[in-house]
């Protein structure tokens, strides 16, 4: 299976729920539950969301990547895989009038639903770009903190998009995650089902091997500050696949 069948099959799952043609349903928190219940479900206080617009919170992520980020007012933010906005808007409101936030996602229909939202609420200080997080839009050495949420796990050349994390830092910058692994390697079937990859499973590396890239870009401090286990079937084989939504953080010291 190609990368760009793989893109090609996310690019159309996220193309549809951005547009309401098909429900939000990521691995880690389920289908037939409201957006707003998935999201509370995942991390998100009450509070989080009651400063960011309704439509922004669709039940997609895997964890609260702001919540642990530590963000600081005038801070430049960059949101990989940033979807409707939940957090580059969260952000926002963390790092006041003076910062910024910057969302990149590949979808156009994302993009596009995410813009409206920030023009209908009058963020002035956020931003939304389409592009792949393989390869960033973004200038070298010009953010403060990277943040992700249940992204990572798509995108095929993972240690690729870690690398470009850490260029598009600034020394002292963080990097702060949360994202789908697995306990052990996953079956070939699994491997290759482009529903499972475009369901956040497909593409989840052994935990191991994913904070091993993380360190391999060059990250320093690496922490795993959250571990939240649960399971999904593997119908070919019969059984159930263990996978665990987990939050790390990590620096950039260079």
């Amino acid at each position: 299976m190609t990368n760009e069948k793989i893109k090609d099959a996310v690019k159309a799952r996220y193309s549809q729920i951005a547009e309401r043609r098909e429900q939000s349903c990521c691995a880690s928190c389920g289908c037939g539950i409201s957006p707003i219940t998935k999201t509370e479900a995942i991390g998100y206080s009450r509070e989080d969301l009651e400063c960011i617009p309704e439509e922004a919170a669709m039940g997609l992520g895997c964890g609260n990547p702001t919540a642990i980020a530590e963000l600081k007012l005038e801070e430049t933010v960059l949101d990989l895989g940033s979807g409707a906005g939940i957090d580059v808007f969260l952000a926002a409101t963390k790092v006041g009038p003076k910062g910024r936030v910057i969302g990149v996602d590949m979808t156009k229909e994302m993009i596009d639903k995410a813009s409206a939202i920030a023009k209908s609420n009058g963020y002035t200080n956020v931003e939304f770009r389409l592009g792949e997080i393989e390869k960033l839009p973004v200038d070298d050495r010009s953010i403060d903190v990277v943040i992700s949420n249940c992204v990572i796990n798509l995108a095929p050349d993972k240690a690729k998009v870690f690398r470009e994390a850490y260029r598009v830092l600034r020394t002292g910058g963080k990097f702060s995650v949360s994202d789908i692994v697995t306990e052990r390697a996953l079956s070939n079937e699994i491997r290759n089902d482009l529903n499972a990859w475009a369901g956040c499973i497909a593409g989840a590396l052994e935990q191991q091997q994913y904070l091993r890239m993380i360190k391999e870009a060059g990250f320093v401090d690496l922490h795993v500050l959250s571990n939240r286990e649960f399971y999904v079937e593997d119908s070919n084989n019969k059984e159930m696949v263990k996978l665990s939504s987990i939050t790390v953080r990590a620096c950039k010291r260079e």
